[in-house]
């Protein structure tokens, strides 16, 4: 094969790949119905955000929050992060 249609073919074959992989992770939720907490909308967390102003601000429990979010450390946040602030455990 020349190097010109193996190229051709190269980038084809990397285009389809990029093509498959940002088609699934568009397709997918956080939740897969195996009993984890599935997002339905998200929230990027601003300058002096804290868990319980977020709370406050969309009228969560303290359980309702955390169980959307069972990995969050309110300790740790930061500006840019992306919490779920609506969705089911």
């Amino acid at each position: 094969m020349s190097n010109n249609k193996r190229s051709m073919f190269l980038n084809v074959a990397l285009l389809l790949c990029l093509f498959l992989i940002i088609s699934s992770v568009e397709s997918r939720k956080l939740g897969n119905g195996n009993g984890k907490p599935q997002c339905d909308t998200v929230y990027g967390i601003k300058p002096a955000n804290q868990c319980t102003g977020i709370m406050e601000a969309f009228d969560l429990s303290e359980d309702e929050f955390f169980a959307i979010n069972p990995n969050l450390n309110c300790n740790a946040i930061f500006v840019g992060q992306w919490i779920c602030i609506d969705g089911s455990a």
